[in-house]
């Protein structure tokens, strides 16, 4: 991800990460009153008269206009002394060793869990306070992690920029991704106990056992009406709010569900997605398809049915 600046143009093929790394340091720096070195000429407090000569970024202080050049120079004082890898801050540099010693100075208040990194620390306390300060600015959703508000926003962008190297399908985050990759690895070590069925993921095999015994524990708080998973009651939920933001782009034609939308769009391609594996025949529509092979008879002769 690259930071897009108005006012520092030049300063645009930098990493974000790398541009937190840089203002944490200069907040330790600044908050500890710590120079690097002292310098002859004097500082001014009021005003940043120091530019970078790289991006016309201006610091306060000379010792953050040194900081700061590491960004372009790639300079990296900082050493680790157990595996020799190197660091352009301090701070990146104390919370690597952490690796090492296995240190852990962030405790949380509320459950005592302790943490090696801040940032790790800071995320995990918004479990306890429900803080969620990233927020959606099409749809006002909003997120405890910025990862999670990045991976949502895909969802109106229509983003997939993960591959699957076995198939070339395309997902939106890089966790979807891995587990469809299992599809061609044909590892499902999750089986259920009731049908011997197996998944590839603990959470498709409680699910699905759900399913055999009745257990629907999501509740619509408007109707009553219950569901087995929190997908399918928030799917509910937009048809009591009218909510439908899946539009076809072929018509003005709009639905609550993404499957019903991809649906329906099948019937301006032509697209038949959906093939039984026993006799080929295609559907346009995956309950088409479950409702074929319900008939298992006719499968055994494909000619016939493909007549």
């Amino acid at each position: 991800m690259l930071l897009i600046s108005p006012l520092f143009p030049k300063y645009e093929a930098l990493n974000v990460s790398e541009l937190m790394d840089e203002n944490e340091e200069l907040a330790d720096v600044e908050g500890t009153k710590q120079h690097v070195e002292n310098d002859n000429q004097p500082e001014p407090r009021n005003e940043k008269s120091f530019a970078c000569p790289q991006c016309e970024k201006t610091f306060k202080f000379k010792h953050h206009l040194r900081i700061h050049l590491r960004v372009h120079t790639g300079e990296k004082p900082y050493a680790c002394e157990f595996c020799g890898h190197r660091f352009k801050y301090e701070r990146s540099f104390q919370e690597h060793r952490r690796i090492h010693t296995g240190e852990k100075p962030y405790r949380c208040v509320h459950c005592g869990k302790t943490f090696a990194y801040k940032n790790t620390y800071k995320i995990h306390t918004r479990i306890h306070t429900g803080e969620q300060p990233y927020m959606c600015n099409q749809c006002e959703k909003s997120f405890t992690h910025a990862r999670s508000l990045h991976a949502h926003l895909r969802t109106h962008s229509g983003e997939k920029p993960f591959p699957c190297e076995q198939c070339g399908k395309t997902f939106a985050t890089a966790f979807a991704v891995r587990k469809h990759v299992k599809i061609h690895l044909k590892e499902k070590p999750y089986i259920c106990t009731l049908c011997g069925k197996g998944f590839t993921e603990a959470g498709s095999l409680n699910i699905h056992q759900k399913r055999h015994i009745g257990v629907k524990d999501h509740i619509c708080s408007e109707c009553g009406k219950s569901f087995i998973t929190s997908s399918e009651l928030k799917v509910h939920q937009k048809f009591h709010n009218g909510e439908k933001p899946h539009k076809c782009s072929f018509c003005e034609k709009s639905f609550c569900q993404s499957g019903a939308l991809k649906a329906h769009e099948t019937s301006h391609t032509g697209e038949k997605p959906y093939h039984c594996s026993e006799c080929q025949k295609r559907f346009s529509q995956f309950s088409s398809l479950r409702r074929h092979r319900m008939k298992k008879i006719a499968c055994k002769n494909p000619h016939e049915q493909i007549l």
